[in-house]
């Protein structure tokens, strides 16, 4: 197994992205490794101050950065050499099993479509996050942002790659599949989500369970899937990220593992599904235990080889 690990990508990078990859080296097994790819003298420089080994890592040097603030599909043309586009060179090429970056977010989704591409078969990809459940479980929201404005037969097939996800990488054998509504009832929503939940309600290859509202959604038991658009799905990810940050401010010393789960620290990232990789984006604010768990979530997708699954099941 070899993970690439873009180091310059991310608000606190590299420092932080070097820190976390350290912390993830007991993640891998004698033969696999670590592939950090970004400027070779920093990356070392860092590693040094750590007291860690490079020889512990692979590391594949990139002489430019595709930053937060740039055109994503123009820094693909502007910049060859940033670590972005090289990770993505080194997946399509199979020298990486997976791939996985705090930086740019519009950049990863530009190298998810166009360099390893869609599987034939998916409409559209999405961003498959996971949310919290008061039952120490997580269900699976997609789309988390990459499609905002979806075609029905696309919403629909979401119910498709997020059961294949929830089979795979939740270990449900039968998930619920549950659309987000304002009401329960099958004639709420609008014209677009009404014919989607016909298109899943007849689609023999999910449990459809019908419709789920926002006030559900952390529920014990209400569904392994919850599929929206990536404008709401969106919405809903900042949203539980907002409930953690504010309690936390208000209720320091709160120790509550249900709580804790709305930390995005403790995911690391979101992966992409319904490309032909394994593809894991972190949140561009990602310090340490983040990017840590960002390599383990990209370890345990590369693992059950998840981009694959969903090419047999599509």
């Amino acid at each position: 197994m070899r993970i690439g690990l873009d180091v310059m990508g991310g608000d606190f990078a590299p420092d932080a992205v070097i820190e976390g990859a350290v912390d993830a080296l007991p993640l891998f097994a004698e033969g696999d490794r670590l592939v950090l790819i970004g400027d070779l003298a920093i990356i070392n420089n860092k590693l040094e101050d750590l007291g860690t080994d490079p020889s512990h890592f692979e590391i594949v040097h990139a002489s430019q950065v595709i930053e937060m603030g740039d055109s994503p599909s123009k820094a693909f043309t502007h910049k060859p050499d940033s670590s972005i586009v090289v990770g993505y060179k080194l997946l399509a090429d199979k020298e990486i099993d997976g791939f996985c970056s705090a930086g740019n977010t519009g950049a990863m989704l530009v190298g998810a479509s166009h360099t390893v591409n869609v599987i034939p078969g998916v409409l559209r990809p999405a961003l498959a996050a996971l949310v919290p459940r008061l039952d120490g479980k997580r269900s699976i929201l997609l789309d988390a942002g990459l499609n905002p404005d979806c075609k029905v037969d696309v919403l629909a097939q979401y119910g498709v790659l997020g059961t294949i996800f929830a089979k795979n990488v939740l270990g449900v054998e039968n998930p619920t599949v549950k659309l987000l509504n304002i009401g329960s009832e099958e004639s709420k929503g609008t014209p677009m989500v009404k014919a989607a939940y016909e298109l899943m309600k007849e689609n023999p290859n999910i449990n459809f369970g019908g419709n789920i509202e926002a006030n559900e959604l952390f529920a014990e038991g209400m569904a392994e899937v919850v599929v929206c658009d990536g404008f709401v799905g969106n919405i809903v990810l900042k949203e539980t990220e907002a409930i953690y940050h504010l309690f936390k401010k208000k209720a320091a010393n709160m120790n509550d593992p249900f709580f804790e789960s709305f930390n995005f620290e403790t995911v690391g990232g979101t992966p992409v599904i319904g490309i032909n990789a394994n593809v894991i984006i972190g949140h561009g604010v990602s310090k340490r235990k983040a990017i840590m768990n960002m390599i383990k979530q990209t370890c345990d997708v590369v693992r059950i080889d998840l981009a694959q699954k969903i090419k047999e099941s599509v």
